[in-house]
C-alpha cells in the first residue's frame, strides 16, 4: 500500500491508509494511547486501544521512525477532523539510548541558541525552525520566478576567486594549489561581466565575509540573492525591478506558508541620504546609517507612508565600492541605494560605472583586475543591480530575533560545526 502524507488523510475517511514519519509525541492514558506522527506535511493522530499494540508503542521513544497502517475515522477533535484507528505499527528506525537536549512537541524550543545549534540535526525538526526554512525556500523561489518573468537568466559564478571583490581586509584566504586565493565576498564582478552576455542575470548562492561581527544580524557565510541588469537610465530603474522582486518573494511566501506577510507598495517610498540623516536625528556629516538610524527611518516610513519598506538613496561615494556610479548632479553622492525592511538594511544596490576609462581612474589596482576590466574594454551598457541577504529577509519576515534561527547550519565568528 502506498504511503500518503498527513495532509491527504482527510479525504480518505473510512479507508485503510499507510502513513510514515516520526513519533512526535506519545500520550499513554489508562484506557487509550495516542500517537502523534509527524511527517513533512504536518501531523497525524493515531488512536491505540489494542493492548498488544499499546505494549509495542510503550517501547518506542519520540523521534522513532514508524510506518502506520490504519483506518481513517472522523473525529472533530482530531487534527483536520480525522484520526487513524485500529493501527498496525512498524518501527523503521529507532531513536534509542539517546538523551534529547530538548522536547520537540513543546510549542517553543526552550533551549538556548547555542544548544539548538550544537544539536541542529534535532532542533531543525521543530515546527518553528522547519517553518523558517520553508519560508526561506519560498522566498528564493519567488525571487527566481519574479526575475524569470522579466527576462533574467540564472548564472552560477565561482566562489573561489583570485581577487577580493570589495575589500582585502574582510576575505577568507585559502591555499589554492600553492597560490593565494579567496572565498568570494559576492558575485559582483562576474554578474557585471555577464550583463555583457545576457543583459539581465541573477544568482542565488553563498557569499563569505570575514568580518569579526558577533551580532544577531551577521553571518560569516550567508545566501545572497543577486541581480544585475543592463540598459538602464540610472539606479531608479534598478529600484523599480527590485520592488517587483520583493513583491514576488512576499507573494510566494504567502502562497506557500502560513506566515503573515507585509504589503509591498507598488512604489516604495524613497528618501535621499541627506534627508535620511535629518529624519533619523543623526549628525549631518555622518558617513553611514547606524542600526539606530535605520530603526528610526523604519518607524518614519510606517508613520508617514504606511510602508514597512523604505529606500535610502544617494549614499556618500566614500562609503560605496569603487564601481559605484556617482550622482551626476553632485559627485559627492552616489547613484546607489539601500532598501530597509522593518528598520533593518536588507538590500544594497545601485548603478555601476560602465565605461572603461572611468574604471582606470578609480580601480584600486587595475593590474590585478584585468579579467574584470576586460569586460569594459569590449563595451558595456549602463547597468546596475542589487543583492538581497536571504537570511535577513526571512528573519525580518518571521520576526526572528537572530538570523541563526532561520539558518540551517550557520557559520559565524565562533562556529564551523555541525
Amino acid at each position: 500500500m502506498q504511503r500518503i502524507l498527513s495532509t491527504e488523510i482527510p479525504g480518505k475517511e473510512k479507508q485503510t491508509v499507510t502513513i510514515a514519519g516520526w513519533i512526535h509525541r506519545r500520550r499513554l492514558l489508562k484506557s487509550v494511547a495516542f500517537l502523534i506522527v509527524r511527517d513533512a506535511a504536518g501531523f497525524s493522530q493515531v488512536v491505540i486501544t489494542d493492548p498488544a499494540v499499546r505494549e509495542q508503542v510503550e517501547a518506542l521513544t519520540e523521534e522513532t521512525v514508524v510506518e502506520v497502517t490504519a483506518q481513517v475515522t472522523a473525529n472533530p477533535a482530531a487534527p483536520a477532523g480525522v484520526e487513524l484507528t485500529g493501527p498496525q505499527i512498524r518501527a523503521l528506525s529507532s531513536a534509542v539510548g539517546v538523551h534529547k537536549p530538548f522536547e520537540l512537541h513543546r510549542p517553543e524550543l526552550g533551549a538556548t541558541m547555542a544548544t539548538q545549534l550544537d544539536h541542529a540535526a534535532l532542533a531543525l525538526r521543530h515546527p518553528s525552525r522547519a517553518t523558517a526554512l520553508r519560508v526561506s525556500a519560498a522566498a528564493a523561489a519567488g525571487f527566481r520566478e519574479a526575475l524569470e518573468r522579466q527576462r533574467f537568466v540564472e548564472i552560477h559564478t565561482p566562489k573561489i576567486v583570485g581577487t577580493a571583490t570589495e575589500s582585502g581586509a574582510n576575505v577568507f584566504t585559502l591555499d589554492y594549489f600553492g597560490s593565494p586565493a579567496y572565498l568570494a565576498q559576492s558575485p559582483q564582478f562576474y554578474k557585471q561581466l555577464m550583463v555583457g552576455v545576457f543583459e539581465r542575470v541573477y544568482e542565488v548562492g553563498p557569499v563569505f565575509r570575514a568580518e569579526p561581527h558577533d551580532t544577531a544580524r551577521h553571518l560569516a557565510q550567508y545566501t545572497s540573492l543577486d541581480a544585475e541588469l543592463g540598459f538602464i537610465a540610472d539606479h531608479r530603474d534598478v529600484m523599480a525591478v527590485l520592488t517587483t522582486v520583493i513583491a514576488g518573494m512576499v507573494a510566494t511566501v504567502e502562497s506557500r506558508t502560513a506566515v503573515p506577510v507585509p504589503a509591498v507598495p507598488s512604489e516604495i517610498p524613497a528618501v535621499h541620504f541627506e534627508e535620511a540623516l535629518r529624519i533619523a536625528g543623526a549628525p549631518a556629516d555622518e558617513p553611514d546609517l547606524a542600526p539606530a538610524h535605520e530603526r528610526a527611518l523604519g518607524e518614519w516610513a510606517v508613520r508617514e507612508h504606511g510602508s514597512e519598506f523604505v529606500f535610502v538613496t544617494g549614499y556618500p561615494m566614500a562609503k560605496r565600492p569603487f564601481y559605484t556610479h556617482p550622482q551626476p548632479s553632485d559627485p559627492r553622492w552616489s547613484n546607489s541605494f539601500d532598501l530597509l525592511f522593518r528598520g533593518l538594511e536588507l538590500v544594497t544596490g545601485g548603478q555601476r560605472l560602465h565605461r572603461y576609462e572611468d574604471y582606470l581612474a578609480v580601480a584600486p589596482a587595475p593590474e590585478k583586475l584585468a579579467g574584470y576590466l576586460d569586460g569594459f574594454r569590449y563595451g558595456m551598457p549602463p547597468h546596475g543591480g542589487f543583492a538581497i541577504g536571504l537570511e535577513r529577509f526571512v528573519a525580518r519576515l518571521t520576526g526572528a530575533a537572530n538570523v541563526r534561527e532561520v539558518t540551517a547550519f550557520p557559520r559565524d565568528l565562533h562556529r564551523v560545526t555541525p
